[in-house]
């Protein structure tokens, strides 16, 4: 988990201070709530909200939603309607040449970061779109529908869901929440998913298998014909759109609990994502930080229950991952440092 938080950090672009900040504040924001192994609560002020922790929608609806809705207001963007007919639905020979690079490397970062524990479909989704960023000869263009940014991305998240079947099906291990639910649904139904699932029960096996092909294939049967459909709102003008979008904003996150209180979170992160983007900070490393941060506390206070603080540097997997982890860390910071230390030897 230090790991894939890490990297994300690493391949931002931009600062990496600013992305350890707000890699950092993302893990002060998950410690708020009830402490995982004591039950004690935290930083709550006396909130009946707060003792459940920071909901991540909430959050991120308010950074990527009400910040960007500010953003906008701010630069008062001018809207232009072009007049024109739908095509190119399907990519050109030139786009699968762009992006044919970005999917492969997208599938093998969904795909080996979803059989990793913890690691979800978010780490490798934020990984891909980050890396192919920074090695992109435009990354300037990157937000603005270049298909390298949709592509590796997009095959990260899928490559992803297949990697945490993989340790699902065939050790039992559910790798995110989502395959923890399924692993809950196969027991109800008296199915013990492991290394004998196939011989007990192939027709549940393939039959998995099977819907990821024709789930794929609907998603082309149904999104194709609606494209035109989600095209027509770029019509509207923007300040009748805003509106809309925070109407829109205000009822998917009062939609989760009926909690008014959520409403004023929304409203506190997305005032937060205006700042950030003002101050050109990314919101990558921050949610991915409030995503593995609780994991991170569990499985850190866990290990120190055996009573040696060197079993990290014990495990071989564990050991490895965390000297990469520090050598990332310090190949990045050590040309800043020895810049800054020659500049002080100058004055």
């Amino acid at each position: 988990m230090l790991f894939g938080l890490t990297m994300v950090t690493y391949l931002c672009v931009g600062s990496l201070t600013k992305g350890l900040v707000m890699a950092v504040a993302g893990l002060a924001i998950s410690t708020i709530g009830q402490d995982p192994i004591t039950g004690i609560t935290r930083f709550t002020l006396g909130s009946i909200t707060l003792m459940d922790g920071v909901g991540l929608v909430p959050v991120a609806m308010g950074i990527f939603g009400i910040g960007e809705v500010l953003t906008n207001i701010e630069e008062s963007i001018k809207q232009e309607v072009f007049a024109t007919k739908i095509g190119g639905l399907l990519p050109t020979l030139k786009d699968w040449i762009a992006c044919k690079w970005p999917i492969v490397r997208g599938s093998i970062i969904g795909f080996f970061m979803g059989i990793l524990p913890g690691a979800g479909v978010v780490i490798p989704t934020f990984m891909a779109y980050t890396t192919e960023k920074r090695l992109s000869r435009y990354p300037e263009k990157f937000g603005t529908g270049v298909i390298e940014g949709v592509a590796a991305p997009e095959t990260a998240n899928n490559a992803a869901t297949g990697g945490s079947l993989v340790t699902l099906l065939s050790l039992g291990i559910p790798a995110n929440v989502s395959m923890a639910v399924l692993l809950g649904a196969f027991i109800i139904h008296g199915i013990q998913p492991g290394p004998l699932l196939i011989s007990k029960h192939p027709e549940l096996f393939w039959g998995t298998i099977a819907s990821m092909y024709i789930g794929n294939g609907m998603l082309l049967v149904l999104n194709l014909p609606l494209i035109g459909i989600w095209v027509k709102i770029l019509r509207v003008p923007y300040n009748i759109l805003f509106p809309l979008i925070l109407l829109f904003c205000f009822l998917g996150v009062y939609s989760l609990n009926n909690n008014i209180y959520e409403i004023l979170i929304m409203v506190i992160f997305g005032v937060f994502g205006y700042l950030m983007r003002k101050f050109e900070f990314e919101g990558a490393p921050f949610l991915l930080a409030m995503v593995l941060g609780p994991m991170m506390e569990i499985a850190f206070r866990q290990s120190l229950i055996y009573g040696d603080p060197l079993i990290f540097l014990k495990r071989p997997i564990c050991a490895v991952l965390l000297i990469v982890t520090l050598l990332l860390l310090i190949t990045t910071l050590s040309p800043k440092i020895v810049r800054k230390l020659k500049k002080m030897e100058a004055l």
